[in-house]
This record gives C-alpha cells, structure tokens and sequence, in this order.
C-alpha cells in the first residue's frame, strides 16, 4: 500500500488510489479499442466464421499512386532505382500503350482504373475478384496450399492469400513485366511482390492497403491505401468489351 505524509503531521495515511481519473491518453486508447470491437461484431462474417468480403464494390480511380486523391492515400514521391526513373521518365503512351490495344491490364491497374466495379466472390477455398473492366478476373489461393517453386509468369501474377485476424492478406508474384502499377505509368518488373491487405471496417466499407516490392524499380517498399464501397443493392457488374468503340486506336490516338 502506498501512503502520503497527512498536512497536520499525525502521520502517514493510505493514499486513495482507486480515485485517481484515467489520462486523456488511456481514455482514448479505451475508446478507440471499443470502437474496433462494436466493429468487429458488426460486420457480416461467413459460416466459418471469417469475414464476409462478398458483394459488388466500387473502388477509387488512382491514376497517380503517389499522389492523394477521393478515398485514397498516396504513397509521396516514389523511392526509383536509376532504372525506374528512366524507365518513368521516358515513358510516352502515345508511342505504345498496352491498355490501348485491350491487352490485360494486369491486376494494379485493374484495381487503380475507376468508375468499373469489382465483385468480390468468396469461400473457404478461394477468393476471386470479378473486374467488371474488360470482364478479367483473378482468382486468389486461399486454401492453405504451399507456392509452387516455378510460376509461369503471367499479367495478374499467381496471388495466395491467409487471414491475419480480420485481415485478409494476399501475395501476389510472378508477373510478366508487361503492365504498369498506374494511368500515369509508374513502372514494375517480374521482380515484383505485390502485398494487399483487405479489412472489412463496416458493412458497407473496405479499407485497402497496397504494398509495392520491387527491388528493380524501386529502392525500398512503399504502400498506398484507399477506401472500397459496397454498391446499392440491385447494381451489378455489366458486359464490358474493349474492342468495341476504341477510338483511341482505331482514330490513332495512341500506336
């Protein structure tokens, strides 16, 4: 037991401690923590208990990873390797953009492109991401199974995932090289891992992280977030062809 000196010197006397109020700091952390928990019982979960990422989202246009934008959090100006700034720097769409002639986009600039939504379709075994741009999808390993030592690389990568708590975390390797992360053309190489982190934060919300991994362009990782939203009910992915309409091409916009 603690005591303290009584003002009128009679001696000590126990100091009351279960008086003592919590400091801004602890009440903060208190509330911050309830908050997490209200969440987390809030928010829909599957039968295996996991959280429910199923639903049709609509996701952020990030032509520019490094700048701020609506819903997204950039990552500043970008850590290059002397490579990767040349390889920006001299970077020119008219004279070829990949995008233009409807080739895949690959799975960063499928996330980045805006205004065309991503229906997330989930179960114990996989998780598949329905990109309602050129009707491409992705198909995430979530079962448990190890990584095969030689992946034939390809334009999405080859991408496993594992819940971290709430956390769906996935990583995506063995890419092509032939995308780029953005509209503005930030480059990537087949060196790159690619880190998401999807967090169900409410019903209706996603938070994003991206982390880029690529030793050939970049001198060290760096990251950028953003936020999803569950579309109303009854909107719904809708058929979308590339070929048709290309102006871009076919009015020689771009080469």
């Amino acid at each position: 037991m603690t005591f303290i000196k009584s003002a009128s010197g009679a001696g000590p006397r126990p100091a009351n401690l279960g008086t003592r109020r919590p400091s801004g700091a602890s009440l903060l952390g208190s509330m911050i923590l309830l908050a997490a928990l209200a969440s987390a019982q809030s928010i829909p979960r599957m039968p295996n208990g996991k959280p429910n990422l199923n639903g049709v989202w609509q996701h952020p246009y990030v032509p520019d990873m490094s700048k701020d934008g609506k819903d997204q959090k950039g990552a500043g100006p970008l850590p290059f390797t002397p490579w990767g700034e040349n390889n920006f720097k001299t970077y020119d769409p008219a004279n070829f953009d990949y995008t233009g002639h409807c080739l895949p986009f690959g799975l960063m600039r499928s996330i980045n492109v805006g205004g065309y939504p991503i229906q997330i379709m989930q179960n114990d075994q996989y998780v598949a991401l329905l990109f309602e741009q050129n009707t491409w999808f992705h198909v995430i390993y979530s079962d448990g199974r190890e990584r095969p030592k030689d992946l034939d690389p390809t334009w999405f990568g080859t991408s496993f995932g594992k819940w971290d708590g709430d956390t769906f975390v996935v990583d995506t390797i063995g890419f092509n090289g032939k995308t780029r992360l953005d509209t503005i053309g930030h480059p990537h190489t087949d060196a790159l891992h690619l880190t998401e982190r999807y967090q169900l934060t409410d019903p209706q919300h996603i938070a994003y992280e991206m982390t880029i991994d690529d030793s050939k362009a970049y001198t060290k990782p760096w990251k950028n977030t953003r936020v999803f939203t569950r579309m109303k009910p009854g909107e719904e992915l809708i058929e979308y062809s590339c070929e048709e309409n290309n102006r871009d091409f076919t009015q020689g916009h771009i080469k």
